[in-house]
């Protein structure tokens, strides 16, 4: 707590000073938020408005906007006056509702630039001295940015649950058990030969570390379910050339976002897109056509798409109609196929989460579509079956060309995003960032290094340094280290 003291009171000396900034959005709109926070905003407010008295604070007011040089009348707004420390930043601020036109945003801008002691704000900054100020720890600082650049319900959701503090409370609570167990042990060091110290304390303490390691391994043990909402699930389509990948995956997005071609080999790189799926974000790809080529160009679209399919959460391996109806002579003439099919395409599928999918139904004969169906209906068994087993394979019918069964591919993939991320507010508060997984493992390997620990005094180090990782995650020490890496993806005026 000391460093950090030092680190906002020199944050706050070299951030001194009135910053301004447009908070709502850019281009033309109904009204724009320009937000002033900083100790100049009391004298901004009067001289923007040519009034001898400050609004009622936390209460709109209907104001006119002067140019406080030559006193042109800018705009007629709505002034909203919060003075610190009761505000976002903790400092005084102060928000112009304005009409929503560049023109007036940008003289209103001009205005206020021409006042002493205010400049522009700095990305991020009217964040960063509410981190600095003490309204928000970084994981609330972090989950204010993810709610700013969500996409999906799911995301919101989660954003918004860690912007309200539900990780951070998490991370406090062993925080404050493990100050405890350092307090006891520091304790019995010290006044070990007093008769006021229990005998137990020392076994108490390790009971203690022992059910918080416990608690963090459990959080790390999340399956990055966290990581995959917030940066979006990685899906890659992978088959033979021709087989209807890009045209899979231009009905998904609903748009023409690969190029649909007869010609074997069209794709040669990995095209990417992002798509909602169920209210999940799931990030798309199509690739280069899965065969043996002499082509330079189109031998490194091929190395691009496995390598593509290895990182993937999900992978669709496409195969054709025509071929797979060759081999539904039998059950196990079928399995045999789309397991030889899985091993072609990516020899690694079996450690993986795929499904199969079969397209271009629509130019097979009726007797063949039916037989196929009711092979993938068998193949696939029952609701239970693939409730219990997390790594069943699910195999599906489909038609690019009519639109047949693309959406029970879209409803089996979205159980599949859905589990992989579970619902942000069922359960436990999730990981987000690997930077909070990195601080969390290194919490964990000293723990682990206080059990092996003789030594009573370097036993009670240990503990200090998980302290340390845990309060580099809020930001209560080594807050000098990740502020940059935190703040750089905010916007202008937040």
């Amino acid at each position: 707590m000391v460093l950090v003291s030092h680190i906002r009171r020199f944050s706050q000396n070299i951030y001194r000073g009135t910053i301004f900034a447009l908070s709502s959005g850019f281009g033309k709109c109904g009204v724009a938020v320009i937000r002033v926070s900083g100790p100049h905003v009391r004298s901004t407010i009067m001289s923007l408005t040519g009034r001898s008295r400050l609004p009622r604070p936390r209460q709109a007011t209907l104001a006119n906007l002067y140019n406080p040089t030559n006193r042109d009348h800018l705009d007629k707004a709505l002034v909203l006056w919060f003075p610190g420390p009761n505000s976002f930043t903790g400092e005084d601020t102060c928000e112009y509702h304005v009409h929503g036109g560049p023109a007036v945003i940008q003289a209103i801008h001009a205005a206020l630039g021409k006042l002493q002691g205010l400049r522009p704000a700095e990305t991020g900054e009217f964040t960063k001295r509410a981190f600095l100020n003490g309204k928000l720890d970084l994981t609330e600082v972090e989950g204010l940015g993810d709610l700013i650049h969500a996409e999906t319900e799911a995301q919101r959701k989660q954003a918004l649950r860690q912007m309200k503090g539900d990780l951070s409370r998490l991370y406090q609570m062993w925080t404050d058990k493990l100050l405890k167990c350092v307090a006891h042990i520091e304790a019995f060091i010290d006044f070990s030969e007093e008769e006021n110290i229990e005998d137990d304390i020392l076994e108490k303490a390790r009971i203690q570390v022992g059910h918080i390691h416990a608690e963090i391994c459990h959080h790390l043990a999340d399956k990055r379910c966290g990581e995959r909402l917030r940066d979006g699930v990685h899906v890659t389509i992978l088959g033979h050339p021709n087989v209807g990948k890009s045209s899979l995956l231009n009905d998904i997005c609903q748009r023409p976002a690969a190029i649909v071609s007869p010609t074997a080999g069209t794709t040669r790189d990995v095209i990417e897109t992002t798509v909602n799926i169920g209210g999940y974000p799931v990030i798309l790809s199509d690739t280069a056509g899965v065969r043996h080529s002499e082509d330079s160009v189109e031998i490194e679209g091929i190395k691009r798409a496995k390598e593509s399919a290895h990182e993937a959460d999900v992978v669709i391996l496409m195969t054709d109609a025509l071929e797979a109806a060759q081999h539904s002579v039998s059950t196990l003439s079928f399995r045999t196929y789309l397991s030889n099919v899985s091993t072609s395409l990516n020899p690694e599928a079996s450690s993986l989460d795929y499904m199969i999918v079969i397209n271009k139904s629509d130019v097979v004969p009726v007797e063949s579509s039916y037989k196929l169906k009711h092979l993938i209906q068998e193949l696939n068994g029952s609701e239970k079956q693939r409730h219990d087993n997390d790594d069943y394979m699910h195999c599906c019918l489909i038609s690019c060309k009519t639109g047949e069964g693309i959406e029970d591919l879209l409803s089996i993939l979205a159980k599949k995003v859905e589990h992989m991320c579970i619902n942000p507010q069922s359960h436990s508060p999730s990981l987000t960032q690997q930077r909070h997984r990195h601080h969390l493992e290194q919490a964990t390997a000293a723990l682990e290094d206080f059990f092996h620990q003789s030594d009573v005094v370097l036993a009670a180090v240990y503990l200090r340094i998980s302290l340390r990782q845990l309060g580099k995650i809020t930001g209560k020490v080594g807050a000098e280290d990740i502020l940059d890496v935190v703040f750089k993806d905010f916007c202008i005026g937040k």
